[in-house]
């Protein structure tokens, strides 16, 4: 496939405009875009029709007047013969660079813009306007308005526990879903904890079949939140508005308002993810502190990626853990900013573990709770695992967002084809659900070879298993790779199996007769 081919085109009255643009332009190339960089007047602008991606950036210079080096593109975009459908192939963004102590801040940026728009051209996004007198030079995306009344009065909790009715469950709109349900299903003695988590999705709307996914939307710790309120000095009981600077720019949808800081930061912001070298440029233009801004400008230049990479990036040095580090900085971050500086925490996906046929109204997953050691003294959690086996049903009610998407794993819908699937450790779950789905519909040509360490600590629903055997509806081929002296996994089973694996991806006879020849071998 051929490469995405990016322009960026530069009209610079004093070097600034070329500065971000060739910056622009390397950024582009990191992330394998071909891409050119010109000043507007360097380039042959009837070409322009034939661009798919421009970025124009773009000064204002005295009383609204386009800078020296694109007087002729601005001449001949503003011809009036120009068609309306010039542009209808082109994608592009505008960056305009001014002052916002003139009458015309960035005039030049915001006309170009409308005249895109106007010969046909798809804006990527609005107008973008850095302003030469803010003090980052860009502003923040949103503004932070801190409301006056007392604390307790956001109604977050009361907007969440009301879905809106309208559709099945989605990321805008989770289930709260109560826990009914989390059992660790590994021994006492194996390293890893894996759990067993039941929800109740009664009047949920929710419907689902084999190979779906369940997405959960995780929160941080209560001691994570503190510590991040205590180091950036935010009252976590505060509560605010939040507007965007821009028109044409929304709120971020999952955020009430009026939101608290504690709602912002448990339930939006990642600050248990690992930093991107953007955060770390960001905060250096936040910082104040000569010394920890010295540092963060290392990491954020093209020579310290490896000295960043040492720090951050091969220890897993999660976001709270650099603003502990950089303590002078965190504590003058203004509220602003944290949109722009932390991203969201995302949602995570689930294999679902059961079949509706099986478990009427009701969901459940097999989570491997994700812990390991680094260098760092502080073991590295997963977000999504850790809160999930933290929460305990049997201390009080406990309702979980989450919805459903359709899945990669297709399953035949003829009666008569037999399945084999190969489900090592975790990844058996999508083929409980299969199974159980199956055998419910009267499918009994499955095969199953699983895998796992050790039989009597991390075989996941043996029993279950062990009767669908008895019974006729499962074959079931087990691995156990740590209980001999040479290690036995799947695909050694796959291998010893060969001629039954064939018959049964060739088989034309009916799964009966495939599951007495897998008999008597």
């Amino acid at each position: 496939m051929p490469s995405p081919q990016l322009l960026v085109l530069f009209g610079s009255q004093t070097g600034t405009a070329e500065d971000v643009s060739e910056r622009l332009g390397r950024e582009a190339r990191r992330r394998r875009l071909c891409c050119r960089v010109q000043a507007l007047d360097s380039y042959p602008v009837v070409n322009l029709i034939n661009e798919p991606l421009v970025i124009f950036v773009c000064a204002t210079t005295g009383e609204g007047d386009p800078p020296d080096n694109m007087k002729n593109f601005w001449r001949f975009i503003f011809r009036k013969n120009l068609p309306p459908t010039s542009l209808c192939q082109m994608d592009f963004a505008v960056l305009g660079l001014g002052d916002s102590s003139y009458a015309k801040y960035n005039f030049v940026a915001k006309k170009l813009h409308r005249r895109l728009l106007q010969l046909g051209g798809s804006a990527l996004l609005p107008v973008c306007l850095g302003d030469d007198q803010h003090e980052l030079g860009l502003p923040s995306k949103f503004t932070l308005h801190f409301l006056q009344e007392a604390p307790g009065t956001c109604s977050e909790e009361r907007r969440a526990a009301s879905p809106d009715s309208r559709g099945p469950p989605s990321e805008l709109q989770p289930f709260l879903a109560p826990m009914v349900a989390n059992q660790r299903v590994t021994g006492p003695l194996h390293f890893q904890d894996v759990r067993l988590i039941d929800f109740d999705i009664t009047g949920s709307g929710i419907s689902f079949a084999a190979g779906d996914v369940v997405l959960i939307q995780p929160s941080n710790s209560a001691a994570h939140v503190q510590q991040f309120c205590q180091v950036l000095g935010l009252d976590p009981d505060r509560c605010f508005t939040l507007q965007p600077r821009e028109p044409g720019v929304s709120c971020p949808p999952r955020l009430p308002q009026p939101c608290s800081m504690r709602h912002l930061v448990s339930q939006y912001l990642d600050i248990a993810s690992v930093p991107r070298r953007s955060f770390f440029e960001l905060l250096a233009c936040l910082s104040a502190h000569e010394l920890e801004r010295e540092k963060l400008l290392e990491f954020s230049s093209a020579q310290g990626q490896e000295e960043l990479h040492e720090y951050c990036s091969r220890p897993r040095r999660t976001i709270l853990e650099v603003l502990c580090d950089f303590p002078h900085t965190a504590g003058a971050i203004p509220p602003d900013y944290l949109l722009d500086l932390i991203p969201a925490i995302r949602p995570r996906a689930f294999s679902i573990a059961s079949s509706l046929l099986a478990h009427p109204s009701r969901l459940q997953i097999l989570v491997a709770v994700v812990q390991y050691q680094t260098r760092l003294k502080e073991p590295r959690r997963g977000l999504c695992s850790s809160w999930l086996a933290s929460l305990d049903p049997g201390q009080g009610a406990v309702r979980v967002p989450l919805w459903v998407r359709p899945g990669g794993l297709a399953f035949p819908e003829t009666p008569d084809t037999p399945v084999i699937m190969v489900g090592p450790g975790t990844g058996v779950a999508p083929f409980r659900a299969a199974i159980q789905e199956r055998v419910a519909q009267g499918q009994t040509g499955n095969v199953l070879f699983f895998g796992c360490r050790w039989q009597d600590q991390d075989f996941y629903w043996e029993a279950e298993w062990r009767d669908l055997e008895r019974k006729g509806c499962l074959t079931l081929v087990t691995a156990f790779s740590r209980e001999q002296e040479r290690k036995v996994y799947v695909q050694h089973r796959l291998r010893e199996l060969g001629p039954l694996v064939w018959e049964l991806l060739d088989c034309q006879a009916t799964p009966s007769t495939c599951r007495q020849t897998s008999r008597k071998r």
